[in-house]
């Protein structure tokens, strides 16, 4: 059955591991960490595995090199089986597991930090590592398998992903009192452009761009946390999710329900990949202690 693949040499777990290491940093540079010998190395065997193929894994990018899309899908194969192989390991010799988990900012500390730490949260032997990313790059961390589970907007991702929803959310318009004096005036000042807006770009989802229109707010920043934070300034208005406060002094700020925001309604999902749940059973059990211990989170904030 393996015949053809074992006849000629060039095929071993060292050199698919160099692909897979490559493919996870996106280049051959950065996967050495400024080791000249590794990046040697690297270069060596991933051409070694292109010969046994016979097809080109790496192309010119800049001053460097990256993955062609050969080298993309054989990395991502190659980090299944190897995956496969380190769950069985582990199995074996009775060790603990590291589950990554990855969402934006404000989810992380709002639910996800405050979940983990707590006493209890998890059996004996299981770890938990974080990380920040964005929508679109838990997608594809999802795909490559570095990333075991995360927390999305979106309901729906490319196949062969799944997703659980654990909560819905909608936005509120935050005016500090200095800038208007009633809801009123403040929500007439957001429809006619009036207001000087804090934007959180990197965790809004696609469908509030177009609330703004061809406006550029005066202050551009990138989670919900930096919002607020500039927000208690008083110099800027914001938008934050109905499960944020303001800060410490709410009665400072006016609370504004907006047409355009109204309409709106976002949803937080818990994502993962069914291809990890075959390599790893455990993941399963994971995966549904976390969906329903971070959907009593949401709903009791």
């Amino acid at each position: 059955m393996f015949a053809r693949l074992f006849a000629q040499s060039g095929l071993s777990l060292d050199r698919l591991r160099a692909l897979v290491e490559v493919g996870a940093r996106g280049s051959i540079v950065r996967a050495a960490e400024g080791d000249f010998a590794r990046q040697s190395q690297y270069s060596r065997q991933i051409k070694e595995l292109g010969d046994f193929f016979q097809i080109a894994l790496v192309e010119r990018h800049g001053k460097g090199v990256r993955l062609t899309a050969h080298g993309k899908e054989l990395a991502r194969i190659s980090r299944f089986f190897l995956l496969g192989l380190s769950n069985f390991q582990r199995g074996c010799l009775a060790e603990g597991q590291t589950f990554r988990i990855g969402a934006s900012t404000t989810f992380l500390s709002q639910f996800l930090l405050p979940l983990l730490a707590r006493s209890g949260s998890a059996p004996a032997g299981v770890r938990f590592t974080v990380e920040t990313v964005t929508d679109a790059e838990a997608e594809r961390r999802l795909h490559d398998l570095t990333l075991d589970f995360a927390v999305v907007t979106q309901g729906t991702l490319s196949r062969p992903l799944q997703t659980k929803e654990l909560g819905q959310w909608r936005l509120w318009l935050w005016v500090p009192k200095t800038i208007c004096r009633n809801a009123r005036q403040a929500a007439r000042a957001f429809a006619a452009g009036q207001l000087s807006l804090a934007w959180p770009v990197a965790e809004l989802p696609p469908d509030v761009l177009g609330v703004l229109g061809d406006r550029e707010p005066p202050l551009t920043c990138n989670t919900f946390l930096e919002a607020r934070t500039a927000l208690a300034a008083r110099r800027f208005a914001t938008v934050l999710p109905d499960f944020l406060e303001p800060g410490p002094d709410p009665d400072g700020f006016l609370r504004v329900r907006t047409a355009a925001l109204n309409a709106l309604q976002f949803h937080y999902h818990l994502a993962w990949n069914p291809r990890l749940l075959r390599l790893n059973p455990h993941a399963a059990r994971r995966r549904d202690a976390l969906a329903v211990a971070l959907a009593g989170q949401f709903a009791s904030a």
